[in-house]
């Protein structure tokens, strides 16, 4: 089969995409308003693109109706945002922080989590997620327009936070320990415990 992208067959050209383009990584994303509140959702359009500066890119897109995302409208009001890792013991409640809710209601009450500060950027961490990335935006890159088109949120991590748990014992991060989770097409998932090792040539 082939198929042509164009406006009219968006929705079937992001299932051909998403399901493709697999595994993603998840970025569980805290951002904060101008007015103080906290958002927190994920995107598994998602990714990390150098260490000199540390940069992490992720794309909130504009809902199906073309608006524009809480996340997307506290970063573009603030310039910060904080990524976490979606590992396997929260899946749940990243899962359930996708949910869209008023721009005022919490997705962290929801999902029955709890914050704790950052040191560098306004909004908050998860306490209970392992790993976080404070990041400061370097650039916003939208890209089309209407239902689904990307906003890629370019940062550079200013501060990690990494649990002593999910750490081996020369101090790397052990995915063993750490337990990702990705997203896959349609409604699936995959764990990543299910690993080999190649050394480089």
């Amino acid at each position: 089969m082939q198929h042509e992208p164009n406006p009219q067959n968006v929705l079937e050209t992001y299932q051909y995409l998403t399901g493709i383009v697999t595994p993603r990584p998840i970025a569980w994303v805290t951002t904060i308003s101008v007015s103080g509140a906290v958002n927190l959702a994920p995107f598994s359009f998602f990714n990390a693109f150098g260490a000199n500066p540390p940069v992490v890119v992720f794309s909130p897109t504009l809902n199906r109706s073309g608006g524009k995302k809480d996340t997307l409208r506290n970063i573009e009001a603030t310039g910060e945002f904080v990524v976490h890792s979606s590992v396997a013991k929260l899946a749940d409640k990243v899962n359930l922080t996708s949910k869209e809710l008023p721009p005022d209601d919490s997705e962290i009450e929801l999902a029955r989590l709890h914050t704790v500060p950052s040191l560098k950027v306004k909004p908050p961490r998860l306490q209970e997620a392992p790993t976080a990335m404070e990041c400061k935006v370097l650039q916003i890159i939208p890209l089309g327009t209407g239902g689904i088109s990307a906003n890629l949120v370019i940062g550079e991590v200013v501060m990690f936070h990494i649990s002593d748990d999910v750490l081996d014992p020369s101090g790397k991060v052990d995915p063993h320990k750490l337990q990702t989770v990705a997203r896959l097409g349609q409604d699936f998932w995959c764990h990543t415990n299910d690993l080999f090792e190649m050394a480089r040539p």
